[in-house]
């Protein structure tokens, strides 16, 4: 058995990993990442991507050195499945905001339903909602939108790569979303209820995937819990591997030698390396170094460093 949750390491322990956290409704990221932090007695630790109370699913929880390749995860894509409620709009465009319109939904047959679908696949303008995690002047606009304030947001260009209906119920249909990062869903339902001419908003929101990992990679924080019985070492089998969130990006093996004027700052020639694009640095075949990107000249740059200052 590993040793037992609660014994507390001054600061807290220097532990390394990713945790794919299948957060739970009703609560907020960061209050998600509370929980696992204290639960793995980590020193250091952030998530990628905020999911709303209303949402669940898939939240990388990245402890320690893998804190360094968070921004890789909050560039990637992401995939959801939702639930929305046709003929009705709320101020937050889910089912947390008072209602503010009711309108009939009407005869909306399956190719009307399919053509405005099809509009809001491919490269698409959104203005964020007021309830959204964008900052004005340093805050939030939830937080404005809280205290009763609207101001004028700047329209922003996203990407859905595919959009599907998955079930339709009366007035409430079931749709998935492949988008690229910054899509805010509850504005896009909001805006394919505009295009159906009767409004609607979100009931229910779960993110499927997030960059190269997927839903059936998730731990519940339950899980987590019940592990955290059996002590530290437990938890710690639960952790994927920093470079894991690197996807399916290529491996570069570095020497000893190489990988000592790498760690220095300096680009580095590498035989048989990839031409071009981001790279998985090693060396030895087996310790991994961290993130590099491949020069016009050939020369593998280092770009972010594991166990780097």
């Amino acid at each position: 058995m590993g040793e037992p949750v609660s014994r507390r390491f001054k600061n807290g322990r220097n532990v390394s990993g990713i945790v794919l956290l299948d957060k739970p409704t009703g609560i907020t990221s960061n209050a998600a990442l509370q929980r696992v932090k204290r639960l793995y007695d980590a020193r250091k630790a952030g998530h990628t991507g905020s999911l709303d109370p209303l949402a669940g699913g898939l939240l990388p929880i990245c402890m320690g050195e893998a804190t360094k390749l968070s921004t890789f995860l909050l560039e990637a894509d992401k995939h959801y499945r939702l639930r929305c409620k046709l003929g009705v709009r709320t101020a937050s465009g889910d089912a947390e905001g008072p209602v503010v319109a009711i309108r009939a939904v009407g005869e909306i047959a399956d190719v009307q339903l399919s053509a405005v679908l099809e509009q809001f696949q491919g490269v698409i303008s959104q203005v964020p909602s007021m309830f959204s995690a964008v900052k004005h002047q340093g805050q939030p606009l939830y937080k404005l939108a809280h205290q009763g304030r609207e101001v004028e947001r700047k329209a922003r260009e996203v990407e859905i790569y595919a959009l599907w209906l998955t079930t339709r119920r009366g007035e409430e249909l079931d749709l998935g979303v492949h988008c690229s990062k910054g899509t805010y869903v509850r504005t896009l339902v909001e805006d394919i209820g505009e295009a159906l001419g009767c409004g609607a908003h979100v009931t229910e929101l779960r993110r499927t995937a997030a960059g190269p990992f997927t839903e059936d990679q998730m731990v519940s924080m339950d899980a987590l819990e019940s592990l955290a019985r059996d002590g530290l070492d437990a938890l710690d089998r639960c952790m994927l591997p920093l470079e894991s969130a690197l996807g399916h990006w290529p491996d570069v093996d570095l020497t000893e030698d190489t990988a000592y004027y790498l760690r220095k700052g300096q680009p580095v020639l590498v035989p048989h390396a990839p031409t071009e694009g981001w790279v998985r640095l090693y060396a030895g075949g087996r310790r991994f170094l961290g993130v590099g990107e491949i020069l016009d000249d050939g020369r593998v740059a280092p770009r972010r460093l594991i166990g780097a200052a």
